[in-house]
């Protein structure tokens, strides 16, 4: 990777958050940068535009020209750009290198990268881990969540960079090598942009083997195919989700506990915890391991997790008010992401609101899980026909039908359950502009009914 920028032709692929983050660094350090968009410029990026080209960063939308191409030393690609894309065969024509834009980063500053990497959970357990080294270091949550690592490389006052990574951006990072990399778990997700279900896999896969092996690989007990995986991760292994091994953190007793080398902590009971349900524990667990591995006494890190604030659409807890507890969970966009929060109740009355715009997947599984832990199931949006017709082909007959999220609440509170759970297992665009949006409607009304 080039130290010297200046004079370097660098191509940034995608108008986006991490490529216009790409740009001001190379920019900043002197390279010739050439950003090429190929969706048309939108009237609310103007100033953005603007900005950049007032810093002598080139431009253009509509299309990747020739001009903007040719003699590039290398691109930075944003993560939404698949590897068989027409633009990537340009390229590769071209012989010119592609990485990410957080290989990027990592190969320009000497500061360790924990990565975290998962189909979910990936940002509970970036925020989790980095707000537990900040009780010592200064720690910044960023990749997939929080900024852009080119935005925070020249800060250095920061010791450690949180980094959750998508297969999209592990695709294109060849010599990423952070100190720790932490798999959450494996299912299936993407296979369209990876071209097939091994092609994610391996994408994933690369941060844990050589020539990229981590110091410390962190991967779930409770996935068979990541402990399958572990037989052959490099560096040191350590297990979560279980007791396994010599290196592990679990829980038991209503507790979790770490142990490395055989020698068992007692680290927090699980009533002192702000997150709920046994995928939160797992990520609870992947940050303590990240927190032990960096020197972080038991009680820094107990006196952290307790002070941690969910992040916003998962999972949230909005309110406690007349014996009804709601939550937000607004970025379950498909039922295998509600189905985590679904098992996180037991032996509760729980009103679920569901539905939005179908992604038309399998519904069994999901229809099983509201069996077992949902007494009543409101639905809404696009969905509603063929998610009542699944749920009452297996056995679920508690529905009810409402227009609107606000005549859904108002529903939900009429029957007085103990919880009302915001998982619509759908995507938002029939009704909102993005999942975003869907919870803060439903946060806003809510406490605006209590």
């Amino acid at each position: 990777m080039f130290t010297n920028w200046f004079d370097r032709k660098i191509l940034v692929l995608g108008f986006s958050k991490s490529g216009i983050a790409a740009a001001k660094y190379l920019n900043k350090h002197g390279a010739d940068v050439f950003i090429t968009e190929f969706k048309p410029e939108k009237e609310e990026d103007k100033t953005k535009i603007t900005e950049l080209r007032n810093l002598g960063i080139n431009i253009e939308f509509g299309g990747h020209s020739d001009e903007f191409i040719k003699d590039s030393d290398i691109a930075v690609t944003s993560p939404g750009i698949p590897p068989h894309s027409e633009i990537m065969q340009r390229l590769a024509d071209e012989k010119i290198r592609v990485i990410s834009e957080i290989e990027l980063a990592a190969s320009q500053t000497g500061k360790p990268f924990i990565a975290i990497t998962g189909t979910n959970g990936k940002t509970t357990t970036t925020a989790l881990t980095a707000h537990i080294l900040n009780s010592e270091y200064k720690a910044e949550p960023c990749g997939n969540y929080g900024m852009p690592p080119c935005d925070l490389i020249d800060d250095t006052s920061i010791d450690y960079f949180v980094c959750e990574c998508s297969s999209f951006q592990l695709e294109y990072s060849p010599s990423f090598q952070p100190q720790i990399s932490v798999w959450t778990n494996f299912t299936p997700d993407h296979i369209d942009w990876h071209k097939g279900l091994e092609n994610y896999f391996k994408a994933k896969a690369r941060i844990f083997k050589n020539p990229q092996a981590p110091a410390f690989s962190v991967l779930n007990a409770k996935d068979k195919k990541l402990l399958e995986f572990s037989k052959e991760a490099a560096g040191e292994i350590f297990m979560f989700g279980d007791e396994v091994g010599e290196n592990c953190c679990y829980v038991k007793n209503d507790a979790i506990f770490y142990k490395r080398n055989g020698q068992e902590e007692h680290i927090i009971d699980l009533k002192d915890t702000p997150l709920i349900g046994e995928h939160n524990y797992q990520n609870v667990e992947c940050a303590v391991i990240c927190a032990k591995l960096e020197g972080i006494s038991n009680g820094d890190i107990r006196t952290s997790i307790m002070s941690f604030k969910v992040p916003e659409h998962r999972l949230e807890k909005v309110a406690e008010k007349d014996g009804i507890t709601y939550y937000n969970d607004s970025k379950a966009t498909n039922p295998e992401a509600s189905l985590v929060a679904i098992n996180s109740f037991n032996n509760q009355n729980v009103v679920l609101i569901a539905g939005g715009r179908d992604k038309n997947t399998d519904l069994k599984e999901f229809c099983e899980a509201i069996k077992k832990h949902i007494k009543t199931v409101i639905l809404i949006g696009e969905a509603a026909d063929r998610f009542e017709e699944n749920l009452k082909n297996n056995g679920f007959d508690n529905i009810i039908r409402e227009n609107t999220m606000q005549s859904a609440i108002d529903k939900s509170i009429e029957l007085k359950p103990d919880v009302v759970l915001l998982s619509p297992a759908c995507a938002s665009f029939d009704m909102f502009s993005g999942y975003e949006e869907r919870g803060r409607v439903f946060k806003d009304y809510v406490l605006s009914r209590i």
